[in-house]
């Protein structure tokens, strides 16, 4: 066994992370659904999510026979909605191809839908005790300090020669037991996350101190090297809260593709009938600012309310988008964005 993968595997032990939710009573499924969760996202934000999802979705089958926009709705805050809609659509193709059971490795496991490289190395490290590396965010920052690579992880030459360093730190096959797996895969994510973190890292904890060539070069600030700075852009967005006399408020379905992709969103003014347009306010209701990956946000909620509630014809892209009239006590369970649920909160929920 390398030493590297030694030390972690007796660091964690002791101080690893051994009561996650996903942890007890483990299945494929269960360690399926976590990794899914955990992609881009940490684990104090999943905790919140994921018990109420498996008390909900507590097989495959169960997930499978689910309608998207149930799961949808239980994934609603966790952000990156294509994991779910991946989830779903995986859990079907699963049920369908595969008689409901998991593939047993790692490349198998990352031809279904969401699960990349390295999420398929986990759940088959965890899932079959499969001898594969695994490549998230921990162990990108990890590899970095320790080994002082060079580079933006997420570059591409960069990212092959981690790859290349995770897989020859592996366990040798010899040593390489199911046990040993699923200890040495959870103990570089627990690293990464609770010591080898990305500001305030705590060295002198750390296993790997003595062999760390970061901090042995007082680099451990300048590594993993940041993402290579650019102008974020800013967009604007006007969206119409619109209400019926019986104040119930519409929502139209977005495009599966694209942001809060098959979500519940209010209507952008712009696609208002003009005669409805025109009757928008002069003033926002409520102004709001959204940061996504790639981008910021301002949304801007003009309020209006209609005599009446009928089916309104509206533009968009990708023609007429399917309209829901909720009741305010619907919108818990609606499958909305993070960003339009405070809104509806501040303007509708908190004035009934």
């Amino acid at each position: 066994m390398s030493a590297f993968s030694r030390k972690l595997i007796i660091w964690h032990a002791h101080a690893g992370r051994h009561d996650l939710p996903w942890q007890q009573q483990p299945s494929p499924y269960r360690i399926w659904v976590s990794e899914i969760m955990l992609q881009q996202t940490r684990v104090p934000t999943v905790l919140r999510y994921y018990p109420r999802f498996i008390e909900r979705f507590a097989d495959l089958a169960s997930l499978a026979a689910a309608s998207e926009h149930e799961v949808l709705a239980l994934w609603s805050g966790l952000g990156y909605y294509a994991r779910a809609r991946n989830l779903h659509a995986c859990a079907r193709h699963l049920c369908q191809h595969h008689g409901g059971e998991f593939p047993r490795t790692a490349a198998a496991l990352a031809t279904l839908p969401g699960i990349g490289r390295s999420t398929a190395a986990a759940i088959a490290a965890f899932a079959f005790g499969e001898r594969a590396a695994i490549l998230d965010g921990n162990v990108k920052r990890i590899l970095c300090r320790c080994f002082a690579v060079e580079g933006f992880p997420g570059e591409k030459t960069t990212e092959q020669h981690l790859w290349q360093l995770a897989e020859s730190l592996l366990p040798a096959p010899m040593d390489a037991t199911p046990q040993a797996m699923a200890a040495y895969t959870q103990a570089q994510m627990d690293l990464g996350a609770t010591l080898c973190t990305r500001t305030r890292p705590d060295c002198p904890r750390c296993p790997l101190v003595d062999d760390c060539r970061a901090r042995a070069d007082d680099r451990v600030q300048e590594l993993p090297a940041p993402r290579p700075k650019k102008t974020t852009p800013l967009r604007h967005a006007a969206l119409a809260l619109v209400r019926d006399m019986d104040g119930r408020i519409l929502l139209l379905q977005r495009p599966a593709t694209g942001i809060w992709g098959g979500l519940y969103s209010l209507p952008e003014c712009q696609c208002l009938p003009a005669a409805l347009a025109r009757t928008l306010p002069a003033h926002a209701a409520a102004r709001l600012q959204h940061a996504f990956t790639h981008f910021r946000l301002t949304l801007e909620v003009f309020a209006l309310m209609l005599p009446q509630t009928a089916p309104l014809s509206l533009r968009g892209a990708d023609g007429l988008a399917p309209q829901h009239w909720l009741a305010p006590e619907e919108l818990a369970n609606a499958p909305l964005p993070a960003p339009i649920r405070r809104i509806l909160a501040t303007l509708v929920t908190a004035n009934r």
